[in-house]
């Protein structure tokens, strides 16, 4: 993975110290952790060169999770379908529904093509937009 370094190296010594005074204080107690961290320590680093916007929407699953809720919910109330075609237009209906009890009624990411663009501008190769 190519990534731009954008202050990268003072937020992995910044976190290298955070977690060493964690592990000073819970390592005894809470070894799998300290374990588990330094097993993916390699993988995590790379989201710190990443601006806190992008980070925000690398790090939660939770947009994903909601939508994947409302598709379950969707299909489990008709039961079956004729076709898939039927199928894709339940969950077209899905997306589009804007929910007006949850405080983001568009369920549209906030500064998202701010966070596209930085996007486009780290994996080059990857993300192809369109209009």
């Amino acid at each position: 993975m190519q990534v731009r370094d954008h202050g990268r190296v003072s937020e992995v010594l910044q976190a290298e110290e955070a977690f060493a005074e964690f592990e000073a204080e819970w390592g005894e107690r809470y070894p799998a952790v300290v374990r588990l961290r330094r097993g993916a320590w390699e993988e995590f680093t790379p989201f710190l060169s990443l601006p806190v916007d992008v980070r925000g929407l690398v790090y939660t699953t939770n947009a994903i999770e909601s939508l994947n809720a409302r598709f379950r919910q969707a299909t489990r109330r008709r039961g079956h379908f004729p076709d898939v075609d039927a199928a894709m237009k339940v969950l077209y209906l899905v997306v589009q529904d804007h929910r007006p009890n949850r405080t983001n009624v568009t369920g549209k990411t906030k500064s998202w093509k701010s966070v596209i663009n930085t996007l486009k501008l780290y994996y080059e190769d990857r993300i192809t937009l369109s209009n």
